[in-house]
C-alpha cells in the first residue's frame, strides 16, 4: 500500500487536470471522499472537475459546498474528460457504474485511478488503490492524505472525511469499524468536524414525505425461511404516493436486519426498467455472494445489484431461493 500512495503522490504532483467521479446515486462516503479530494487537489493548483452521472442528494448538498459536484451533461462536459490527464474514480470499481459518463471514459487517455473498498474490482485503471478491509473509501483517503501530507486534512476535508466513514459504518456500529476507525474519527474531530452537525444534516434535516416512505415501507416487510430472512418491497407506486426518489431509500435497509431472527435482509425496489436489490447480513453469511447471483457485488455484510427488464413479482421468488442456500 504505501508504494501505491508514494506512486499515486507522483501522480498528483505530475498532472495538472484531474476529473473525479463516482457511482450512480451517491451516498455519503462517495461524495464525502470525491469533494475531499477535490478540495486537496484544487489547494495544490490542479484544475478539478467533479462529474457525476446522478445529482448529490439533498441531505448531502452541504459537502457541495465544500467542493461544487456537477451532474454530467454529454454535451458541455466530454471535452473536460477528454482533456484530462489523470481521471479518478472513488467508491466503485466497475466502469458501468458511472453510468452516462462511460463512453467518454473509455475515449480518454488519461491515467485512470481507483480508490475504493468494495471487492471484485474491475481491472480498467492504472493504479488501483483498493483496501476491502477499511470501512469507507473516505477512511483510506484519510489514510492517503495524510502520508501524502499531514496538513492537507483541514475543517472542510475533515468534515467530508467525517461523513463518508460515519455513514458507511452505520454510525460506528457495522462489523469492519475497528480501533483505527476510532482513532481516525477521532483526528477529523481534532481538525475540526462536528459530529452532531453532520450528524443532523444527512439524518435529521429530512422533508415529512421521507417519513411517510418509511411508514410504507415498513408495512412491507415479510418474514420468510422461519423467520430468518426479512423482505422489504418498494413498487414504484410508493414513491408517488409519497413524492419521494430512489435516493430516499438509502437509510432504509437497516430496518430490514433489525428484526430479532433475522439474518439476512433484502430490499426490492421497482425501478422503470427493472428492480434493485439491496442486500444486509449478520455475522459470517457472504451476502456479496448471494448479490453475484444477480450480477452484483458489494462487502461481506452489505451488497446489492440490479436486474434489468425484472418484475417483483418475478424477482422475489428467485432470490428468497437463492437466499435460502446462505441458511445452511
Amino acid at each position: 500500500m504505501k508504494e501505491k500512495i508514494k506512486q499515486l503522490q507522483t501522480i498528483f504532483e505530475a498532472k495538472k487536470k484531474f476529473v473525479l467521479t463516482t457511482h450512480i446515486n451517491p451516498d455519503a462516503d462517495a461524495v464525502g471522499s470525491e469533494v475531499a479530494l477535490a478540495r486537496y487537489l484544487a489547494g495544490t493548483g490542479k484544475t478539478v472537475h467533479v462529474l457525476n452521472h446522478s445529482e448529490t442528494p439533498d441531505n448531502l448538498l452541504f459537502l457541495n459546498e465544500i467542493f461544487p459536484i456537477t451532474p454530467y451533461d454529454a454535451q458541455q462536459h466530454t471535452q473536460a474528460i477528454i482533456d484530462a490527464d489523470c481521471f479518478i474514480v472513488l467508491d466503485t470499481n466497475s466502469v458501468s457504474r458511472f453510468k452516462a459518463l462511460q463512453p467518454a471514459f473509455e475515449r480518454s487517455k488519461a491515467y485512470k485511478v481507483i480508490i475504493d473498498h468494495h471487492l471484485d474490482h474491475e481491472s480498467f485503471a492504472d493504479l488501483n488503490i483498493i483496501d476491502t478491509h477499511v470501512p469507507a473509501t473516505s477512511e483510506l483517503l484519510y489514510i492517503i492524505l495524510k502520508s501524502i501530507n499531514d496538513t492537507a486534512i483541514t475543517k472542510p476535508i475533515a468534515e467530508a472525511l467525517y461523513a463518508g466513514i460515519m455513514t458507511d459504518t452505520g454510525s460506528f456500529r457495522f462489523p469492519q469499524t475497528d480501533p483505527e476507525t476510532h482513532i481516525i474519527t477521532a483526528d477529523l474531530l481534532k481538525r475540526g468536524a462536528q459530529p452532531y452537525e453532520i450528524f443532523q444534516k444527512i439524518y435529521e434535516s429530512g422533508p415529512i414525505n421521507k417519513l411517510h416512505l418509511l411508514g410504507k415501507a415498513l408495512t412491507s416487510i415479510d418474514l420468510h425461511h422461519n423467520g430468518k430472512v426479512a423482505v422489504m418491497t418498494l413498487p414504484r407506486s410508493i414513491f408517488a404516493e409519497t413524492k419521494t426518489v430512489e435516493s430516499d431509500v438509502d437509510n432504509l435497509t437497516q430496518y430490514v436486519l433489525s428484526i430479532g431472527g433475522v439474518v439476512i435482509g433484502i430490499v426490492v425496489m421497482e425501478l422503470e426498467h427493472g428492480v434493485k436489490l439491496s442486500f444486509r447480513s449478520k455475522g459470517d453469511i457472504p451476502i456479496n455472494e448471494l448479490a453475484k447471483h444477480f450480477d452484483g457485488g458489494g462487502h461481506k455484510n452489505a451488497a446489492g445489484a440490479r436486474v434489468k427488464e425484472a418484475t417483483l413479482q418475478s424477482i422475489i421468488p428467485f432470490v428468497l431461493e437463492k437466499a435460502k442456500e446462505f441458511l445452511k
